[in-house]
Order: C-alpha cells, then structure tokens, then sequence
C-alpha cells in the first residue's frame, strides 16, 4: 500500500522528498506535496521523517 500525503497536514518542508530514495514525493505548485503512487515503492522513509506526521499508508 502506497503513503498518502494529508495536504491539510503538510507544511510544504520538503523532507518527505529530500529523504525519499526514489524521488515520488512532488510539490503540487501550491506549497504542499504529493506523493505519486507509481514511483512509490513503499519503503516508509518519507513517513518516518516527517516531523509533523502529515504522511500516512493508505
């Protein structure tokens, strides 16, 4: 199951994409970020460094 990014959550940081090893999460132009769900490949280092928790798996 992929990670999904709580927009209402996320303060637009970008740690999520900075520590991810495949590069899936993605700003979305508004400040806040997304992750695509085909390049996930699940292996939860972007929920683990999130410091507000704003990521979670689906």
């Amino acid at each position: 199951m992929a990670f999904k990014i709580d927009t209402d959550a996320c303060v637009g940081c970008g740690t999520c994409a900075s520590t991810c090893p495949v590069g899936a999460p993605k700003e979305d132009g508004n400040g806040k970020y997304q992750i695509t769900a085909d390049e996930c490949v699940e292996c939860g280092a972007c929920a683990a460094n999130c410091p507000v928790g704003a990521i979670n798996q689906e």
